[in-house]
């Protein structure tokens, strides 16, 4: 990639540049030079062959919820019995019972489950990781969650972002008084998440029966206070007004858009927000998915994410993510790439570190098996191409 490419829009999310039979020279994990072998340097580096193989940036996942209790196999067998998101969440379901099993269980088997999920992705082929809080909506455990979101900053080998959800719903014990919970989001959450410096970004669930776009406003203005940064879930479930109130605030991204029409369409256009659509969960709920052929066409960019969660989509693999964004959300396979590598940067603000192969970025790549093409990557479904992942 040139240097100084920030992000791929419309119809330039199907350029892709490949050069055969290559070098890729690192030094103090930057990338220094590549190029082809004819021009290779011929100082005394010490070299590493990969003859036969496809080398490619790695993945950059932007929107996960890896750090949580236990899975909700449970939920899965209600929704094949015909119960929807919205009647497993009023049944006590959902949101709320993550929230409960993560409030009881101890950090540091929190932190535990969250590193086999993590390192799993990193097999993968992952990179860059975002994870949310968002499963413990009290004080303690938010903090809880963010600590070990903390610890594995320092702990593994790819970069990890964390993201302050506490704003996810709204628990139990404020259903009758949603605006004390706000408050207790703005006055003691937030005050000491930026003391102890644990969240990268700030998100709001801004959806039917979650959290309104006037609420979100607040709640992403208080953040902006101590200098966090804003994301968006954003009509999930309905035209809910958060592309508007992502974009009123700056936000870096708004993710999901199973619903969006010409309106928002056209806001986001205006804006330096990217839309991400979360294909996993579409899948997994057998909810719409996100017409990213439609955004495309328009001149938006797109990323995709695994929106990696125990309850909407349990799974990690981005090589399926790239799947499925070609087979239901319209993605050829050159924009699915680039949605999951320099577009999906863009969305953590990583542009100018990762998502590329560039000079000076991090020397974070995956090598592959040789592949006709790029096209047959996402053709086999659900198989991890990556033969290893340098971070």
């Amino acid at each position: 990639m040139p240097e100084g490419v920030s992000v791929l829009k419309g119809k330039d999310m199907q350029h892709i540049e490949t050069i055969d039979n290559a070098f890729i020279m690192v030094q103090d994990d930057l990338i220094v030079d590549f190029g082809p072998m004819s021009v290779c340097p011929k100082n005394n580096f010490t070299v590493y062959d990969h003859q036969g193989k496809w080398l490619m940036p790695g993945f950059v996942d932007s929107h996960t919820h890896a750090v949580f209790a236990t899975a909700r196999h449970q939920e899965f067998v209600m929704r094949i019995q015909g119960k929807t998101y919205v009647e497993i969440a009023n049944e006590g379901g959902g949101i709320l019972n993550s929230a409960k099993k993560l409030r009881e269980m101890d950090e540091e088997l929190l932190y535990q489950k969250a590193l086999v999920h993590i390192n799993n992705a990193i097999a993968c082929g992952t990179a860059v990781m975002e994870i949310k809080s968002g499963y413990g909506l009290s004080t303690e455990a938010e903090l809880k969650i963010l600590r070990v979101i903390k610890r594995l900053k320092n702990t593994v080998p790819i970069k990890i972002l964390s993201t302050f959800l506490g704003a996810h719903a709204i628990p139990t014990e404020y259903k009758e008084n949603r605006g004390a919970y706000i408050d207790l989001i703005i006055n003691d959450m937030l005050p000491q998440i930026a003391k102890e410096k644990l969240a990268d970004f700030m998100d709001v669930f801004c959806d039917f029966g979650f959290f309104t776009p006037q609420e979100t406003d607040v709640l992403l203005k208080a953040a902006e206070q101590y200098g966090i940064k804003a994301k968006i879930h954003g009509n999930e479930l309905g035209i809910s007004g958060g592309v508007q109130v992502a974009v009123k605030n700056n936000a870096l991204s708004v993710d999901h858009l199973e619903h969006i029409g010409q309106e928002e369409i056209e806001c986001l256009l205006s804006s330096e927000t990217i839309p991400v659509a979360l294909p996993g969960s579409s899948f997994f709920l057998k909810i719409p998915y996100t017409p990213c052929r439609q955004m495309i066409d328009a001149g938006l960019p797109v990323a995709i994410a695994s929106d990696f969660n125990p309850g909407s989509s349990p799974h990690y693999n981005l090589w399926f993510t790239w799947s499925l964004a070609c087979l239901y959300n319209g993605l050829l396979p050159n924009e699915g790439f680039n949605a999951l590598t320099i577009n999906a940067a863009k969305a953590l603000g990583l542009e100018k570190e990762y998502g590329s192969i560039t000079k000076g970025k991090k020397a974070a790549f995956i090598t592959t098996r040789a592949f006709e093409s790029i096209n047959e990557m996402p053709y086999w479904f659900g198989v991890n191409h990556c033969i290893e992942n340098r971070n």
